[in-house]
């Protein structure tokens, strides 16, 4: 089977909300929107946000915000950018969860949650490559 990753879909409680996250916050443009579900594409696969009750419905499974932990990653090209980036994603419905630091396995991050609580680690790491297209390379 091949190593990839298709869509990311996260439960939302307002498409409106959301968009003003993502849209205003990030910057991102969406590729297909509608009343409960919006795509943006990104640099290999598709993000997606789904109304909460409907995503329940399409995968026949309720409490979905009771679901596993996780946190998703933008990584920036430069340390200074992790602030830049956290405050403006504050500026349109985010909300900090820790304050960019350094860790003690190196870098430079903080965590900002969406309007629905899902988790972004900005970060930034020395180590790794971002290209033109914004494909990170992993490195060490």
């Amino acid at each position: 089977m091949q190593q990839q990753i298709s869509i990311i879909t996260l439960g939302i409680s307002s498409t409106e909300r959301s968009k003003r996250f993502y849209c205003d916050g990030f910057g991102w443009v969406p590729v297909f929107d509608n009343h409960e579900i919006v795509f943006y594409q990104m640099n290999g696969f598709v993000l997606g946000t789904f109304l909460r009750d409907s995503l329940e419905k399409d995968m026949q499974q309720s409490g979905l915000s009771q679901r596993g932990a996780f946190a998703l990653a933008h990584n920036v090209s430069a340390q200074a950018d992790v602030d830049t980036v956290m405050q403006q994603l504050l500026q349109f419905g985010g909300r900090i969860l820790r304050p960019a630091d350094a860790p003690a396995h190196g870098g430079f991050r903080g965590y900002v949650a969406d309007p629905d609580n899902h988790a972004w680690e900005i970060a930034w790491n020395p180590a790794w490559q971002i290209d033109e297209k914004g494909l990170v390379t992993f490195g060490v």
